[in-house]
């Protein structure tokens, strides 16, 4: 055998003695929890559910006021400075673009007197104790200085998406009976509809000075229901003037009632205890390692959901900073930023991130797009290196690090990485599954592990989160340290435990993070949170899972999601959507199945981008966007591409829709179709293209 053949088989066989010799590594142990039946798993670090890491500390206010004297002179919070805001006109429509300069930056020291006065000013205001109050904004500096504020006082916070509807938004209100509105200018206008609706609001306290020159706004809203309006900063001045010794509150004691989206249905207010979410913030410290003041975190997610809630109170914790930013000018090419200017990603470069799978979604689709436009040597460059990447991963090539990564990363992967500052180091993706398919992409373009958890509102986000050095994908890791896990039967859609070679069956999550239930809502309560003869709260999350032999969990169906056809089959919605979505022509799919028929239709949301380079390509002619989605040679194009997803993901014949509607309009919260956090509302999509729906049966 000559040289050649010797050096080419030796990373063959340096591979093949990895796999053989690597033992698999346990995430996840066997638990005893006693009582109902089911197949139960611990975090394997901790023997019993973990409440606190801080000795000494039980609430988020001591939490809170520890890491302020602790980090008093760095800096905590940041804002980027408005430098000019305009209009610019494409194709008869209006968008606003921001021209916003550099991070402007508070310090921990800074940020508490804030908090202390807030606090003292909401008292003198007139709030009493007792009261509620609702924050009713975007993500924003002031958001959390006024939640934190709130706790000094222990004031339950009542947590609403500033993209509710007036429905939504009366109900949340009246039903914890606010006094207390603290909200943006554009959501004052929100509340300023329904003033005559609202039963208990007594005060609002607006983030922006400009309602002031609003004159009509302000006549509007004191005039016609008796309101006390007040700006933030007059608030804190208030307080700073006549400070007020702090109520502080106990574990016990409810900090916030979290309104869900209400992805299916009226929204319902969770309430969350200071021990519920301290029990989340501390499980989730031992998850992510070296986490310190060398952090910047970028903050865009809504604060109204327990994601970044969570994520935004574990930051002060160990000693790091948060940059304020949005979706609409998260990166160079977002919707609001002037083109020419910077995003807030390349500006705050960041080194943690939080995103909901919809997010990594368009950026594994803008960074696809813009490679598939260069073309020629670039993308035949970016396919090799990504291609070389991933076998690495998936250890079908030996020793794939080391120089030939670093000179890949130094000719392609560090112009993906620039996207989000260039620093991104660990990425938590949570709200939704995260496909693998980007999952693997974002692992790989941005060379940063993304940490995909599993959790709820009614769990504090706590659940299960996967370990910084699990390169898998499609899972969603072993319980946290706060957290129990188990599977129970769910006999009717052919789920146990005893199934083989993996337990299966419906997610039930027990631990100090399971929250108390449904605000003044005793009945959903019931049935879906029980406590167990040892005292262990559980809540059943309608979810199916299965567990990993190495105690990693992986979610496969959800049992609200699961239709049954004409002739028996079960088709699992959320499965299908997830496996189509990954095709380039898709934006957006909503599966439907009506239990009349022996299948299922799906409407889908179009990609513009993808669609239009398609249609140039093949010289069709059209009008507009809308006149191409109608057409049957694309309807045939993208009906191609699903089946094709379809087979990948090795669907039955009758989870394949059968027939397909394009849609040209994007469905945003705005439109109410979607949540915040970009879950399908499904019931409303239904209710909207009730007849579109119809006809895809009926042709």
């Amino acid at each position: 055998m000559g040289p050649y053949y010797v050096g080419a088989i030796i990373p063959v066989l340096l591979t093949l003695l990895v796999r053989s010799t690597k033992k698999e590594k346990k995430r996840g142990l066997p638990a005893d929890v006693g009582g109902e039946n089911g197949y139960a798993i611990r975090n394997y670090r901790f023997t019993s559910p973990v409440e606190s890491a801080w000795d000494g500390i039980t609430t988020l206010a001591e939490l809170f006021e520890q890491s302020c004297q602790k980090y008093s002179n760095r800096r905590l919070l940041g804002t980027r400075k408005l430098i000019a805001r305009s209009v610019e006109i494409s194709g008869g429509k209006s968008f606003e673009k921001l021209h916003l300069g550099e991070y402007e930056w508070i310090s921990y020291g800074k940020a508490f007197e804030s908090v202390c006065h807030f606090s003292s000013g909401l008292v003198q205001l007139g709030h009493q104790r007792g009261e509620r109050a609702a924050i009713f904004a975007d993500t924003r500096e002031e958001w959390f200085i006024a939640l934190q504020a709130c706790f000094r006082r222990n004031i339950t916070v009542v947590t609403i998406y500033a993209s509710l509807g007036e429905e939504a938004l009366c109900h949340s209100f009246n039903e914890t009976e606010v006094t207390t509105v603290i909200c943006g200018h554009k959501e004052l206008k929100k509340v300023a509809n329904v003033s005559g609706q609202l039963d208990t609001v007594k005060r609002i306290i607006c983030m922006d000075d400009e309602f002031q020159s609003d004159a009509s706004l302000v006549s509007l809203v004191s005039g016609s229901s008796g309101w006390t309006v007040t700006s933030f900063l007059d608030v804190e001045k208030l307080g700073r003037n006549n400070p007020v010794n702090p109520e502080l509150p106990l574990s016990a004691d409810i900090a916030v009632v979290m309104y869900t989206s209400g992805s299916t249905g009226m929204p319902k207010g969770v309430m969350m205890t200071h021990g519920n979410i301290l029990a989340t913030l501390s499980a989730v410290m031992t998850i992510v390692p070296g986490l310190g003041q060398d952090d910047v975190y970028l903050a865009y997610l809504p604060l109204a959901h327990i994601l970044e809630l969570a994520a935004e109170n574990i930051m002060p914790a160990i000693g790091s900073s948060i940059g304020y930013g949005s979706p609409l000018t998260l990166t160079d090419t977002s919707n609001k930023i002037k083109k020419g200017t910077k995003g807030d990603a390349t500006v705050l470069m960041p080194t943690l991130l939080a995103a909901v799978p919809a997010i990594l979604d368009r950026v594994r689709d803008g960074v696809r797009k813009k490679i598939d436009a260069t073309g020629g040597l670039p993308k035949k460059l970016f396919d090799l290196a990504y291609s070389r990447r991933l076998s690495a991963i998936n250890g079908s090539w030996f020793g794939a690090w080391g120089l030939e990564r670093f000179l890949w990363d130094l000719l392609v992967f560090r112009k993906v990485r620039a996207i989000l500052g260039g620093r991104i180091r660990f990425i938590l993706s949570g709200g939704a599954p995260l496909s693998a398919d980007t999952q693997r992409f974002i692992n790989i373009c941005l060379g940063a592990p993304i940490g995909q958890g599993y959790g709820l509102t009614e769990t504090c986000a706590g659940g299960t989160f996967s370990e910084y050095d699990d390169p898998s994908v499609g899972r969603v890791g072993a319980p946290l340290p706060c957290s129990v896990v188990k599977l129970i039967d769910w006999p009717e859609g052919g789920y146990l435990i005893s199934d083989t070679p993996k337990p299966r069956g419906e997610i039930v999550i027990g631990g100090p993070n399971a929250t108390l239930g449904y605000f003044k809502n005793d009945e959903k309560t019931s049935e879906v949170y029980k406590v167990d003869e040892r005292g262990t709260r559980w809540f059943y999350t309608g979810d199916i899972g299965q567990f990993h032999a190495d105690g990693c969990l992986e979610i496969i169906d959800r049992k609200k999601d699961i239709v049954k056809l004409q002739h028996g089959e079960y088709v699992s919605l959320g499965k299908v959507e997830a496996a189509l979505i990954v095709s380039p022509y898709v934006e957006n799919i909503m599966v439907h199945a009506d239990s009349l028929y022996n299948y299922c239709v799906a409407l889908v949301v179009a990609s513009q981008y993808t669609l239009e380079a398609w249609a140039s390509k093949q010289g069709i002619q059209y009008s507009d966007f809308a006149d191409l989605c109608q057409k049957e040679e694309t309807l045939k194009e993208v009906s191609n591409s699903l089946l094709k997803e379809a087979k990948a993901a090795r669907l039955e014949k009758f989870e394949v829709p059968a027939k397909i509607k394009l849609l040209s309009e994007a469905w945003t919260p705005e439109s109410g179709l979607v949540t915040a956090a970009l879950k399908l509302k499904r019931e409303v999509i239904r209710k909207t293209f009730s007849d579109d729906l119809s006809k895809l049966y009926s042709s």
